[in-house]
């Protein structure tokens, strides 16, 4: 048996995955209003909740478990339609939600919090390790990798993490690493200068990764991505804490036994509305971005059986276009287009993402109710704008902010973080201009 054959073995044997999909995001409202945050779309044509799924899929790992909450059923309907079984080999997907028994009535309070809570069903796994993800990270990691580190370190946590700059790091949790990479100390989401400096990693760390700014200050920051032994993560459960980070980590940490895998890859947290437009149209350049492009790694998601798309005398420049598009209008720059959207004639779209559409006109009987038809009208401008799904557009409206808002709440439109949002079942009347 070749060295890759082993380690895909080893892999499925012996690690379970628990993908953590609870989140509600409330800071990526108004785009988690109808669903929770791994479900938002992404790059046109995937869901959040797409990545880890593919990465742990791509590691041949054999069970997967997704614990989700707020707003869940589109989510596994998602996951449901997408991850049929016979195409991922012997991999199994559980879907698990907050349970009343007899004994409990369950609403997960925190990442540990969720999986104590069904510790029943892990402890019924076999496996030695359990990988444990976030359900909204963009990222391109080689999972073997990390399991690879966990079992030549013989820790009982490992903790993915990454140099960030401190605009980053006041919103993680922060190591302090040795040089054999074992945690000396953790903190999460500090504030405090004096904590800061004491975290700041030495120039010598950081001269053999790729940094967006080397002369700025860096500090190595969790990217909430871990490795439990077995019994390790069991025990730890045990104690008080609903939060890995704020909670447990510290704790482990304190503990002994825990270390480090240091990536340095791209990584997107996605928690604001900002970070979710910067990241989607990254992949328009693709220049620090998720990298889709990788055959042997491929991001997997629902299939569409839609024609190839439409375009019609319009001027196209770094645009990613999906399937079953129609394109009419005069110019479309540095923007998503995603499935069955309509742009007609004269319209112009700049810096923005278009979510599409499940189905080109709406069914009868849906609830919320939708508009009949989702189009972008004729001789509209629409620049730094996100376009929800079944959405109705006039003719020449105007989506420019040309107030410069950082703010604003309206009838179905919204703006945060600078951003246009015009939200999901939205019809906007002709000449509309905000």
């Amino acid at each position: 048996m070749d060295s890759k054959k082993t380690k895909e073995f080893e892999t499925e044997q012996q690690v379970s995955c628990i993908i953590l999909a609870g989140g509600q995001g409330t800071r990526l409202f108004p785009l988690t209003q109808s669903r929770c945050k791994p479900a938002v779309s992404f790059g046109g044509r995937y869901r959040l909740i797409d990545i880890p799924l593919s990465h742990a899929l791509n590691a041949r790992i054999q069970s997967v478990y997704v614990i989700s909450q707020y707003l869940a059923s589109g989510l596994h309907q998602h996951i449901l339609e997408t991850y049929q079984l016979d195409l991922f080999r012997d991999s199994r997907i559980f879907l698990l939600s907050p349970e009343e028994t007899l004994h409990r009535k369950v609403w997960y309070k925190g990442t540990a919090d969720a999986i104590r809570q069904n510790l029943e069903h892990f402890k019924s796994s076999s496996v030695d390790y359990f990988l444990i993800l976030s359900g909204d990270q963009l990222y391109n990691m080689d999972l073997h990798e990390m399991l690879q580190f966990a079992r030549k370190s013989n820790a009982d946590l490992v903790v993915a993490s990454l140099p960030v700059e401190e605009s980053e790091a006041k919103r993680m949790g922060l190591l302090s690493i040795n040089a054999k990479n074992e945690i000396l100390e953790f903190v999460e989401k500090p504030s405090d200068p004096n904590v800061l400096k004491r975290f700041a990693l030495e120039p010598g760390f950081l001269k053999n990764h790729p940094l967006k700014n080397h002369q700025a200050q860096h500090y190595l920051g969790s990217m909430g991505i871990y490795v439990f032994k077995r019994e390790a993560l069991f025990s730890l459960l045990k104690n008080p804490g609903d939060d890995f980070g704020k909670d447990l980590i510290p704790l482990k940490v304190k503990e002994g036994k825990a270390s480090a895998y240091v990536y340095t890859g791209y990584w997107e947290d996605i928690g604001t509305v900002a970070s979710y437009f910067k990241a989607n149209l990254a992949l328009t350049s693709r220049k620090n971005c998720l990298n889709t492009y990788d055959e042997k790694n491929p991001i997997f998601t629902h299939p569409e059986n839609l024609p190839s798309p439409l375009i019609r005398e319009t001027a196209i420049k770094d645009t990613l276009i999906s399937q079953g598009a129609l394109i009419e209008g005069k110019e479309i720059t540095n923007s998503i287009i995603g499935f069955r959207v309509h742009v007609k004639k004269g319209t112009i779209i700049r810096n923005s993402i278009v979510m599409g559409n499940h189905f080109y006109t709406a069914p009868l009987h849906q609830s919320p109710p939708m508009p009949q038809d989702f189009f972008i009208g004729e001789n509209c401008t629409i620049e730094n704008a996100i376009i929800d799904e079944h959405t109705q557009i006039g003719n020449n409206v105007q989506l420019t902010n040309k107030n410069r808002l950082q703010k604003y709440d309206g009838d179905g439109v919204f703006i945060r973080d600078g951003i246009i949002i015009v939200s999901s079942g939205t019809i906007l009347p002709d000449n509309f201009v905000l």
